[in-house]
């Protein structure tokens, strides 16, 4: 106990120096433009120039209609088009505006777009990869390889938890929480890697969150039976209670998808700051001499090294969690009338 406080305390005294460092050396822009989304993918810098990916853009004006074009050309604060991206301190900083600064309709592929795509064609691969072995080895009498073996364990880890959280049904819901499972995981994973085109924080997207969250609502909420509604709107309670209880219980249906955003967001998210945080600490320290820069090298590292494993656990755990609470929301549906 007292060695992981002393850790933690150490990582909170590293994570300070850099928030009290941050905007004299540039940092935040740095950690802010890791985790945010943007209409490039920056890959390093090479001999005073940025080496990077430029994504396609594709915004509809108004006035002259559909425009697909190089991220490139809105570069270093070049307008092409009559489109720009907003500046610091501006209204949609960030995102492409017109000339007068308002919002065209924007679908471009930004860096998370991509990410998701790179994502899911690799879950694809797995998925049908692990199909394609059961489908030319008999699984009765042969231990499953490859790929194959990686996803038979999970597989049926969700099966089985599905089968305890939901009851006779579960067969129905199995596949929605192995892809959610699966899914979480793989982005939780591929986020740690720090080369192209992985890194992306996808997961500590409030948005990607939000759409997974609304997965499980809408199982819930489509699909529950009849005793489910009828505990929620008209509950078994005294008679002073009764206008009171389908108010608390509309509430408390429309909280759990919030509560499973959040706590995927906020803990991906949380894990990708204090990495970075870890790694500026080296350029920060990097003015106070020599000694000192060599000394919190070694030590910045060992750490990041060390929090890139534990990131490692919390991918699983928060696939884990995301997944046994939509499960148990989905039982929660599902109950049978016990009068």
């Amino acid at each position: 106990m007292r060695l992981s406080r002393a850790i933690t305390a150490f990582i909170l005294m590293l994570l300070a120096s850099v928030t009290l460092r941050a905007q004299e050396s540039g940092t935040s822009e740095i950690i802010f433009g890791h985790i945010g989304d943007s209409y490039g993918w920056h890959i390093t810098c090479w001999d005073g120039r940025t080496v990077g990916v430029h994504l396609p853009v594709i915004v509809r004006s108004p006035q002259t209609g559909w425009h697909v074009f190089s991220s490139a050309r809105l570069s270093h604060g070049r307008e092409y088009e009559g489109f720009r991206i907003a500046a610091e301190g501006e209204p949609h900083e960030g995102k492409i505006v017109l000339s007068d600064g308002t919002r065209p309709l924007d679908i471009s592929i930004t860096k998370n777009v991509f990410a998701l795509m790179v994502s899911s064609l690799l879950l694809l691969v797995i998925v049908l990869s692990a199909a394609r072995w059961y489908r030319t080895h008999d699984s009765t009498s042969e231990a499953p390889r490859g790929i194959a073996a990686f996803v038979e364990p999970v597989v049926m880890m969700v099966h089985e938890m599905a089968k305890e959280n939901i009851g006779e049904d579960y067969r129905r819901y199995s596949p929605y929480l192995c892809a959610a499972f699966f899914f979480i995981l793989l982005n939780n994973l591929l986020g740690i890697v720090p080369f192209f085109p992985f890194g992306a924080n996808l997961t500590g997207n409030i948005a990607v969150t939000l759409v997974l969250a609304l997965c499980t609502f809408l199982a819930v909420n489509l699909f529950g039976n009849r005793e489910y509604y009828r505990e929620m709107l008209c509950p078994d309670v005294p008679v002073f209670l009764k206008p009171i209880m389908p108010l608390i219980e509309v509430f408390s249906a429309i909280m759990k998808p919030v509560s499973l955003t959040i706590r995927l967001f906020a803990n991906m998210l949380a894990g990708h700051i204090m990495i970075l945080g870890l790694v500026c600490v080296i350029f920060i320290i990097a003015k106070y001499g020599a000694v000192l820069f060599g000394a919190m090298s070694v030590v910045s590292v060992l750490f990041g090294v060390f929090l890139d494993l534990l990131e490692c656990l919390v991918a699983f755990v928060q696939a884990y969690v995301f997944t046994t609470l939509s499960s148990i929301y989905i039982g929660l549906s599902r109950q049978k009338n016990h009068s």
